[in-house]
């Protein structure tokens, strides 16, 4: 028998309107000092520092590793960290991480209460997640004193909003803790957003205040250790240049638990690789170099496959073969919709991974708002044949909405979701937000939600399931408790993913 579904996907916010009336935005706090307060003469200054950075060398890049410090002196470093971003890319979240610089607690502070501002304009933080991450995790809290003056995370912007325009969506994250094992906590928390969808920036200068020479050495035995993807070889590696007694050197890595947190996420995928880009230090400055006490900057760009595939699974999917998938489900809507029919595919023009026996589902969306949605989690036929049946099913089938008519099919948004074997669970504690869909079953009874609603939505886990159980198995908000819980992964892309 095969199962078919449909579920809401969007249309839930989870943000009440007492909480949009208390939103406070952060207020820039070392424009003027750090760089320039005047959008005008920024812009100019960022043109400049893009134009000197090294152009992009690296493809598939998750994260950066980029310093902070005021643009005269680390802003052709920066720059050429960001210089290895696709442009063109659309991040549904970029996370910034920052070690504090002011104020020390043991966990991280995430701000939630408005967006921040830069000479640029707005930058949206996605308030949503941000207090889903601090709802559900002790590590994560958040404290306004974090925010008010670091500069650490607030010189990141203006590079990111030069190089991706103003639609980015940022998680601002301040580590206060100085605990390895606070970190590996983060980073078990946040490895799940870890994937070609989102992007890492992570804060932080070099050596404080060697002379030139020395700052050379030691940097780059620092950067090396990071290059391991090993944070065990990094701890060494500041505890050992610590103990060498060079010189006013007072830290080797400023943001030393920003980047410890996020080779926590990595050390175990043999598919991520750091990537030096450029090394510079504040002595090398034009204008204001002094080669006596110096600051050391390092680009480095993080680059691999995570998030491009299903790792227990091995599902993995070039471009042209997504862009195929989706021409499959657009053409067979146009046609079936149009005269009634449902086109051939030439199979031996398929890829095998587009034969491959898999379930999948099929969302639409009109104006952001969902407009069906039907998929089947059997694995009996091949993946394209799947696709087509559910673009079929999506615009003609779910009950929620009417039969898409001829003069809306151009005005709908595709996408599809590839899904792993469903796996039963006997803990919620296995759920990984984002990550796995859920399936509840009890009795005749069933429903599920994909892995994206709970991103979209900002549910908690608890919401998230009782949501499942009440809206879609019909067994009640507390039906989950004595319910079979099965969870899934998706693969996920859709039209938006190629547009010009």
């Amino acid at each position: 028998m095969v199962f078919m579904f449909a579920l809401f996907s969007s249309g839930c916010s989870g943000q009440d309107n007492d909480f949009q009336q208390s939103l406070v935005n952060r207020e820039p706090a070392v424009s003027g000092q750090f760089y320039s307060s005047d959008p005008a003469s920024l812009k100019a200054d960022l043109s400049v520092l893009f134009s000197n950075a090294v152009q992009k060398e690296f493809e598939n890049v998750l994260a950066v590793i980029s310093p902070h410090a005021g643009y005269v002196f680390s802003g052709e470093v920066a720059a050429s960290c960001f210089n290895q971003l696709d442009e063109d890319k659309h991040y549904e979240n970029i996370f910034i991480l920052a070690s504090s610089h002011h104020v020390a607690f043991d966990g991280a502070s995430i701000y939630e209460k408005g967006n921040y501002i830069t000479p640029l304009g707005e930058v949206k933080v996605n308030l949503s997640l941000a207090r889903t991450l601090i709802a559900e995790n002790k590590e994560f809290v958040f404290r306004p004193d974090a925010h008010r003056h670091e500069h650490s995370l607030e010189v990141q912007l203006p590079f990111l909003q030069y190089k991706l325009g103003g639609n980015i969506q940022i998680i601002p994250v301040i580590i206060g803790t100085q605990n390895y094992k606070t970190c590996k906590k983060l980073a078990d928390i946040l490895k799940p957003y870890f994937n070609q969808k989102n992007l890492f920036v992570i804060s932080t200068d070099f050596s404080h205040f060697p002379d030139y020479e020395d700052a050379i050495t030691v940097d780059r035995i620092t950067a090396e250790a990071i290059l391991t993807n090993d944070p065990d070889a990094l701890i060494n590696t500041l505890k050992t240049n610590s103990n060498k007694n060079i010189d006013n050197l007072v830290t080797s890595l400023c943001g030393w638990s920003s980047v410890i947190t996020l080779m926590y996420m990595t050390e175990d995928d043999p598919e991520i690789k750091y990537n030096e880009v450029i090394y510079m230090n504040s002595g090398d400055s034009k204008t204001y170099g002094d080669k006596y006490r110096v600051v050391g900057y390092y680009g480095i760009a993080v680059t691999g496959t995570t998030g491009q595939e299903n790792d227990e699974y091995g599902l993995r999917f070039s471009d042209a073969e997504k862009m195929e998938l989706l021409h499959i489900a657009r053409s067979t809507i146009n046609e079936y919709i149009i005269n009634g029919r449902t086109p051939d595919i030439e199979v031996a023009d398929l890829t095998d991974n587009l034969q491959l026996d898999c379930g999948a589902f099929v969302t639409l969306h009109k104006d952001g708002k969902l407009r069906g949605c039907i998929g089947r989690f059997d694995a009996r036929d091949p993946l394209y044949l799947v696709v087509q049946q559910m673009a079929i099913s999506a615009s003609t089938k779910d009950y929620r909405f009417p039969r898409v008519p001829e003069e809306e099919i151009d005005e709908l948004e595709i996408e599809i979701s590839v899904l792993s074997p469903m796996r039963k669970i006997s803990s919620i504690d296995e759920i990984e937000m984002g990550r796995h869909g859920i399936y509840i079953k009890k009795g005749m009874n069933s429903g599920t939600f994909l892995p994206q609603v709970a991103v979209e939505t900002g549910w908690s886990k608890e919401e998230f399931l009782g949501h499942c159980a009440k809206d879609k198995a019909r067994i009640g908000w507390d039906g989950w408790k004595d319910a079979d819980i099965y969870i899934y992964e998706a693969y996920i892309f859709s039209e938006k993913d190629f547009e010009e």
